[in-house]
């Protein structure tokens, strides 16, 4: 069994794979990373972990620190020029962030076609592959929730309040909300039509996935954490290896 492990800047997810079955963890706030010792003493013995962490050095060195109390030999992956299919264009090819390099791995896995791949974390980014699996480039936004908080937070006299979406708000808390929603469909909607390919797909991964899934108004797929299923293959190619 692998275990593979998103740490991201909200929260560390995780999860067990054991051949093609996954068992997903329950997800640790990054705040936490420096329980995590104790809470992987309760997983069944695994050969390897794989790791995607964007969370900076001392997550880094958390993560390592309980696997070595396991015992575990531990992977961190970070970008390539080629990996799994998938061949990347960033001028600097170490500087894309491995989530995104994991999610476009998945995608291409899945679809073996031109992909819109849009993860909804404390940052949205929306990135694109071309049908020969090329990684075009992409977007990064501030994340629905950062969109809501950096607002009300600079701005006198609105308050805390969750919001709803509307089409047409009538009160501020719905229009900040619905006005987060519909600045992100509106940047997916423009990179799939900069695509310009009629058998684009797109996938979407993170908390706000569904919701955007509603507005968008052209098709998409909901797929849980591309990123842990990107690590998956990556594990995979590298068994093989």
């Amino acid at each position: 069994m692998k275990l593979m492990i998103d740490a991201g800047n909200t929260l560390i997810k995780s999860a067990v794979l054991a051949g093609d079955e996954w068992l997903h963890l329950t997800p640790v706030p990054t705040a936490e990373a420096d329980t995590m010792t104790a809470r992987v003493a309760h997983i069944p013995e695994v050969s390897e972990v794989w790791v995607s962490n964007v969370a900076g050095d001392e997550v880094a060195a958390h993560l390592a620190a309980a696997c070595k109390s396991r015992g575990w030999t531990m992977y961190l992956i970070g970008s390539k020029k080629q990996q799994c299919g998938v061949s990347n264009a960033y001028k600097v090819v170490e500087r894309l962030g491995s989530d995104r390099w994991a999610s476009l791995i998945a995608a291409w896995q899945m679809n073996k076609a031109p992909t819109l791949v849009v993860t909804c974390g404390t940052a949205t980014t929306i990135d694109a592959l071309s049908g020969q699996g090329e990684f075009l480039g992409g977007l990064i936004l501030p994340g629905l929730a950062l969109m809501q908080s950096s607002l009300i937070d600079a701005t006198a006299k609105l308050i805390h309040d969750a919001g709803r979406y509307a089409e047409f708000p009538v009160n501020t808390a719905d229009a900040i909300w619905s006005g987060a929603l519909q600045a992100t469909c509106g940047a997916i909607q423009r990179q799939y039509a900069l695509l310009n390919d009629a058998n684009a797909q797109i996938l979407l991964s993170g908390g706000a996935a569904q919701e955007l899934q509603e507005l968008l108004g052209i098709p998409a797929q909901t797929v849980r954490n591309l990123v842990l299923q990107g690590l998956g293959y990556i594990a995979r190619e590298a068994s093989k290896s």
